[in-house]
């Protein structure tokens, strides 16, 4: 019976992961009518995404750590409180900074906790199945934008955005808290075997390594520098193909739909990834997976028709969205369920830092040279990056055996 309570947490996990990702990542649809209604830049209403992409991975690495502590149920529930805070204050605003303050700050310190102690607490309760289980639970991230954005854009139009962003709050509220209290850790890492040490403490191989040794290790060097890579590598084609898109003629509401598809495509991919991982390896299907989306970014640059940007879409959407749970994977494999919070809260850190780069340098390499040409090059490339620093990925086991052997005791 606990082995399937497993499934229960991934069913919770991507509920909260829908709704709560769903809810940050929602205002590209009120950056109109608030601009509107305020008379405030629309850089500085998306001042408050950039923001809350720099505090959400600040802010994940403290979760994570957290998480390690006291579980992940706590911090969710802690979370969810912050997020609908961040939301009624913003509804409320009245000026520029207060808006920015509790939608960056607050919404974004709140998103860091949604996937590092999550995908933490759902590891440990899955020795078969791992990589389709954190695979299942990222899918709610992926449905999100189809599922919450539509519903906010439909409350807006009918009630306005505050109104819309105070009732998103008071729906979030009403369904992560249930959902945060079937967040469980697996007894067995709370209950003492026949020695009196921990029944998966015994094999797991981050039994005698402190956490600073943990990221100063070969393993998470490796680990988040892939990480980073990945998520720099995708953000600006991602960012910038509707404007591409544009440019090449196609209308805004097509070149917008190019999300959709990859939105679609990004839910096959983590399943299919999640089932090959189980059955292939995770490095390898890790592996594969980059170099397909090098090879997706690079192409962009022979695409000038709509047909070509949605194959393009369901490829690359397939391919990050199939990787990205995979990391949560190879942190299980490498350091065990005791520090996994914290692994992937800095983790996590980094790929925000990759992702932040993306948007920028592809506004700058446009501006510059007045063409994506070099965009999709420079993307490309980092993508290739990716892929090489994970056939870097050392053995788990090699973490283990790069400590020094007890001294035998002396009777």
């Amino acid at each position: 019976m606990r082995s399937n309570y497993g499934w229960v947490v991934v069913a919770a996990g991507a509920v909260i992961t829908c709704v709560a990702m769903g809810a940050m990542f929602a205002l590209p649809v009120y950056l109109q009518p608030i601009a509107a209604e305020t008379g405030w830049t629309r850089a500085g209403i998306s001042g408050a995404m950039t923001g809350g992409f720099v505090v959400m991975g600040v802010a994940g690495f403290g979760w994570g750590a957290l998480s390690d502590r006291i579980g992940a149920r706590p911090v969710v529930l802690l979370a969810s409180l912050l997020l609908v805070a961040g939301l009624v204050l913003a509804s409320r605003a009245t000026d520029l900074l207060s808006f920015q303050f509790a939608y960056g700050g607050l919404v974004g310190a709140s998103g860091g906790a949604f996937f590092a102690p999550i995908m933490a607490a759902t590891v440990g309760w899955f020795d078969k199945n791992r990589s389709l289980a954190v695979s299942l639970v990222s899918v709610g991230g992926g449905v999100a934008p189809m599922v919450v954005t539509p519903f906010a854009s439909l409350l807006i139009e009918t009630y306005g955005w505050r109104a819309a962003m105070l009732s998103i709050a008071i729906g979030a509220l009403a369904m992560l808290m249930p959902a945060a209290l079937l967040i469980r850790r697996r007894p067995a890492l709370a209950e003492p075997g026949p020695n009196g040490h921990d029944r998966q403490e015994a094999a797991a191989p981050d039994r005698r390594l402190s956490v600073g040794a943990v990221l100063r290790s070969p393993q998470f060097i490796v680990l988040a520098a892939t990480f980073f890579l990945c998520c720099a590598a995708h953000s600006g084609p991602i960012f910038h193909t509707v404007s591409y898109a544009t440019i090449c003629g196609a209308s805004a509401l097509a070149a917008a739909s190019i999300y959709s598809v990859e939105g679609v495509a990004g839910l096959v991919g983590r399943l299919a990834f999640g089932i090959a991982a189980d059955r292939f390896g995770v490095r390898r299907v890790l592996v594969a997976g980059l170099a397909l989306q090098a090879v997706g970014i690079f192409v962009y640059i022979y695409v000038t028709e709509l047909s070509g940007f949605y194959a393009l879409a369901a490829l690359l959407g397939m391919a990050y969205g199939g990787v990205m749970p995979l990391y949560a994977v190879l942190a299980r494999d490498y350091f065990g369920p005791k520090v996994m919070g914290t692994v992937l809260g800095a983790a996590t850190m980094t790929s925000s830092t990759g992702m932040a780069f993306g948007p920028v340098g592809g506004g700058w390499l446009y501006d510059t040279f007045g063409t994506y040409h070099w965009l999709y090059v420079a993307s490309a490339a980092v993508g290739l990056s990716a892929a090489a620093m994970a056939l870097a990925f050392p053995p788990p086991s090699s973490l283990d055996a790069s400590r020094p052997a007890p001294q035998a005791q002396v009777a």
